[in-house]
């Protein structure tokens, strides 16, 4: 079992810090509103200390706990997010937060099973990320089905899995791939016939985001155009009747709105998690598994706006905190 030492908190401290300044000083002297960002961060934050708290004091329960509660919150909202569009439309290109909040319920459940101490316990619990995904199948959501079986076989292999630092190495470079790919479509500097498969599965209007995403980042490399200031500079967007103001890509969010600072933080935030994980306390199982799911939710981020939601934010911070808690002395299942 491995010490936990103060360098990953510290790193986090500054990283997140360092995102709430930034953010400000996008938005100085402009018609902006960094409020989002705030909540965002604040919303990390809070998630991170209760997972760091609860996973210290009854690890399988607390993790338990949130798989549940993000499954009843996908099932309680119906179609997306309560508040997530006007009159209950949802805008074109819009990938929802319940694929975000499915995928976080299945990597918790997951994260639970990897933690008990019974091999009934263990089984319930994976049976439990299996109906998050079949609830995902019967939501219409084929991408949080995939995404929510996908962190369920990754939890299976990270079971035989004994050097952690490979497996997050290789989560992290697929999550980079991704969002290499988002950009390579944005910029059209992909094989003819990838694009049109790609914007087949994208949708036509979210590439014209992105590409809009990308000119304004050319234009304001260093500071961006401002938080929450694309839905207004947009053309696209501004043409799209039930438009939420994003491009549906938080990297280029952050890279249209903040200039590369602002996606440099972004990354930064996400290495921050990968290396607390790296150093946690807690079994390569159970680290490699909540590394699964944040892959997942940021591949989802990269090509859609589920990061645009608190919900998800605060659970992607609780479960990196329950992977990364002290472990008890004795297990609670």
């Amino acid at each position: 079992m491995r010490e936990r030492g103060r360098a990953p908190d510290v790193a986090g401290v500054l990283v997140l810090g360092a995102c709430v300044l930034w953010s400000l000083v996008s938005a100085t002297g402009r018609d902006a509103r960094p409020e989002g960002i705030l909540l965002a961060v604040l919303a990390l934050a809070a998630g991170y200390a209760c997972g760091r708290i609860s996973g210290t004091l009854l690890p399988v329960a607390a993790a338990t706990v949130a798989s549940l509660a993000a499954l009843g919150l996908v099932l309680a909202s119906g179609p997306g997010i309560p508040g997530a569009s006007p009159a209950g439309s949802l805008p074109p290109g819009h990938t929802g937060a319940a694929a975000a909040l499915l995928v976080l319920a299945a990597g918790a459940a997951c994260c639970a099973a990897s933690a008990a101490g019974s091999v009934p316990g263990r089984l319930l619990l994976r049976v439990l990320a299996l109906v998050v995904a079949g609830v995902a199948l019967a939501l219409g959501s084929v991408v949080g089905f995939v995404a929510s079986l996908g962190v369920l076989l990754c939890s299976l292999a990270a079971v035989r899995m004994r050097r952690r630092f490979l497996g997050l190495a290789g989560l992290a470079l697929a999550t980079g791939l991704v969002v290499g790919a988002s950009w390579a479509v944005a910029e059209e500097t992909l094989p003819e016939g990838l694009t049109v498969s790609l914007e087949g599965q994208l949708t036509r209007h979210r590439v014209l985001l992105w590409q809009d995403a990308v000119a304004l980042t050319k234009e304001n490399p260093l500071l961006g155009i401002g938080p929450d200031r694309f839905g207004a500079l947009s053309p696209t967007a501004r043409e799209t009747l039930y438009a939420d103001g994003t491009p549906h890509s938080a990297p280029l969010q952050q890279a249209a709105e903040q200039g590369v600072p602002g996606v440099v933080l972004l990354g930064a935030a996400y290495g921050w998690l990968l290396c607390g994980l790296w150093s946690s306390p807690r079994t390569t199982a159970v680290v490699l598994t909540a590394a699964a799911t944040l892959a997942a939710l940021a591949a989802l981020a990269a090509v859609g706006n589920a990061l645009s939601f608190t919900p998800v934010t605060a659970g992607a911070g609780l479960l990196a905190g329950l992977a990364t808690a002290r472990a008890p002395s004795l297990p609670d299942g």
